[in-house]
């Protein structure tokens, strides 16, 4: 890994030019060099037709302004003008961190007025930057919860305070309206904010940190935008601090909760609050790469490796504590009791592709799909107006309905909120979506890598001044066929490189109607393209049983469905017909696309398995001396895509399924009655 050169970008506070279309539009920007570079949003055209580009339609139809909106009708937006007129002291509304989600949704509006213009967008971008240059205190200080006369001081929480956490939303959502050119402005509110950052916590300042991670990786995206090596230095600084013991014990295990227990260099895995821990290891890594420290590099993706394989849910989702929203310990993945927060799926995506950059390894890439496709896909409702807060992966109950016109204290029920009292998940999931199309296509000297499949085109530069047009055709991930034609490209030879997911286990990859299988994992085609040439890659998405390890004890005798990248769930609308606590699923039969569609989710293809329903006879305790008695009926079963479930009315829900061969005498019946 080459040291980091700074790139050519102003580096006096004061300046607040820069030219946005000298720099790719994507939210993470290595400097230096690693294994893949990222490509910007625009050169990646996800077509409006196809999965994601409905997804990303949602978003800028309705989740982006449901946000905007929210924000105005809570009064969070109002601590902003409050600020400026200096009353805050009796109008400021709403939790300590609530900065934060007008920064992420200022971010959001920069990507997708990038995506696709808007001027609309903008001006709510000028309008915005405003207020906040209204608010900014004169020494660059911007926070509308801490000192103001009557309020709180500032910088005298560093556990649960968050200051340093607004402020790292506030730079990141700065490099993104720069970089999308949006109001110049902004930039110098951000560098203010930063240089005063610096001052405070620097070398001879302040030696503490923020218990909330998330200004490392912003002050790293800031010296990438700016080459302000300070920028680097601080959030190395903060780095390097964390783990030391700096901050107050909690009870939720300890100074783990803010990873302030073991230094970053000497972890092994991710241990507690799960966005905290996966925002501080996407950090740690920005710096590790800029810096050249492979030492660091390789801790944290130990890291996360070992996170992936012990402490990580099906569906992508982290975080299996409610107490705290904390990691559990290896294989500790309760189904009902996960939480799983939409923000620390989306904090996970950001890791992972900060790994398949510095090293290229296409593992990350599954992770990425994986997540996406399950644990951040979740969380909006099918009209972008309500979100899960914690996605767990079974309801015994249909929960309760948030409470009309104010927002949610209750993270856990099972429903939909159309806000929350702490609505991190919204916010983010409207700048992933704006960003997603910077997430799937990557460059290297050699050629085009595709890691996730969208239909759309790609326009690419890379290595000595080629050059390759793409369009890709799919029903992915409803169907597994993904055809890449070549549009336009020069004359050199280059690699066009696909992935094969590693759930496919029949792959194909046509050239030229030259056939041949594949394995999971990159695969490169080298060749002197012409426009016209076609890659077809054929991924079998037939459904398939889903089998834990035995060591995960919650889902231990159960399986679960998986059919291409998406995992399936068994959904009851109404429990009193369906319990899903006496189903029980025949393993020895494979699950197979159903005949007909879901009610009410047209084009959503269903799956069907062999199961039983079992009547167990009432006892006065749930616990004998002998196997309890049981009779049962066959049943076919039909399950959903996990991440539609709660959408047509109060339900339960179960992603693992007991197999009916574990339990003898439940079994029997069960055999017996799909005879």
């Amino acid at each position: 890994m080459s040291a980091p050169a700074a790139p050519s970008a102003p580096t006096s506070p004061n300046d607040e030019s820069t030219d946005p279309m000298s720099t790719p539009l994507a939210p993470a920007l290595p400097v230096a060099s690693g294994a893949l570079r990222p490509v910007s949003l625009t050169d990646v055209r996800i077509a409006a037709e196809g999965f994601w580009g409905r997804i990303q339609r949602l978003n800028r139809d309705a989740i982006l302004p449901h946000c905007d909106h929210a924000l105005e009708r809570v009064g969070w937006i109002g601590n902003f003008r409050a600020a400026a007129n200096g009353t805050l002291a009796t109008e400021r509304v709403g939790r300590l961190f609530t900065d934060s989600e007008i920064y992420k949704t200022m971010e959001a509006m920069a990507w997708e007025s990038a995506r696709e213009p808007s001027p609309a967008l903008l001006d709510r971008l000028d309008e915005l930057t405003g207020l906040l240059a209204a608010a900014q205190l004169p020494d660059g200080y911007l926070n509308t919860y801490y000192g103001y006369e009557g309020g709180p001081e500032r910088y005298t929480d560093f556990e649960w305070g968050h200051e340093l956490y607004c402020d790292g939303h506030l730079l990141q959502a700065a490099v993104a309206v720069v970089r999308a050119g949006g109001p110049a402005p902004f930039l110098g509110i951000a560098r203010r904010l930063a240089d005063h950052v610096c001052e405070e916590f620097g070398e001879h300042g302040r030696q503490t940190l923020c218990g909330h991670p998330e200004i490392e990786t912003a002050l790293v995206e800031l010296y990438r935008a700016t080459g302000e090596a300070s920028y680097l230095e601080q959030a190395r600084l903060f780095v390097e601090r964390r783990g030391h013991r700096i901050l107050d014990d909690t009870m939720y295990k300890g100074r783990d909760y803010y990873q302030d227990n073991v230094p970053v260099r000497e972890a092994e895995v991710l241990v507690g609050h799960s966005v905290r821990a996966l925002y501080l290891a996407a950090g740690a890594i920005d710096v590790a790469v800029e810096t050249g420290d492979e030492e660091l590099l390789g801790a944290v993706q130990a890291q996360y490796d070992r996170t992936l394989q012990r402490r990580t849910y099906l569906t992508g989702g982290m975080g299996s504590n409610h107490h705290g929203e904390t990691y559990g310990d290896d294989f500790e993945l309760p189904s009902e009791r996960a939480y799983a927060e939409t923000c620390a799926a989306v904090a996970s995506v950001h890791v992972a592709w900060r790994l398949l950059l510095a090293t290229g390894e296409e593992r990350y890439a599954d992770v990425i799909e994986r997540t996406l496709y399950n644990s951040v896909i979740s969380s909006p409702s099918v009209d972008g107006r309500s979100f899960f807060y914690v996605n767990a992966l079974q309801r015994r109950s249909p929960g309760i309905d948030p409470e009309p016109g104010v927002p949610s204290l209750r993270r856990t029920d099972g429903r939909r909120a159309d806000w929350f009292t702490t609505s991190c998940c919204p916010t983010n999931l409207a700048r992933t979506f704006a960003s997603l199309s910077a997430y799937l296509v990557t460059t290297d000297d050699s050629g085009v890598q595709l890691h996730q499949y969208a239909a759309g085109t790609v326009d690419v530069a890379f290595g000595a001044g080629r050059r390759a047009r793409l369009e890709v055709e799919t029903e992915y991930p409803t169907d597994g066929v993904v055809a890449i034609r070549v549009i336009d490209t020069d004359d050199d030879e280059w690699a066009l490189t696909v992935r094969v997911p590693a759930w496919a286990r029949d792959a194909r990859v046509v050239v030229d109607d030259a056939e041949r299988t594949a394995t999971p994992g990159a695969i490169p085609i080298t060749r002197r393209w012409r426009a016209g040439d076609v890659v077809t890659l054929h991924l079998d998405v037939a459904p398939r049983w889903v089998h834990p390890d035995p060591r995960i004890d919650g889902v231990r005798g159960s399986v679960a469905v998986e059919r291409g990248p998406l995992v399936y769930a068994l959904e009851s609308l109404d429990p009193t017909l369906l319990d899903l606590d006496r189903i029980v699923v025949d393993t020895s039969i494979a699950p197979r696309d159903a005949a007909t569609p879901i009610p009410g989710m047209p084009g959503v293809t269903a799956v069907t398995v062999r199961g039983a329903v079992i009547d167990l006879a009432a006892e006065a305790s749930p616990y004998d001396d002998a196997p309890v008695a049981a009779t049962a009926v066959a049943a076919e079963l039909a399950l959903l895509p996990y991440y539609l479930w709660a959408n047509r009315g109060p339900s339960t829900m179960r992603v693992w399924l007991p197999r009916a061969d574990v339990a003898a005498t439940v079994g029997a019946v069960a055999r017996g009655a799909g005879s």
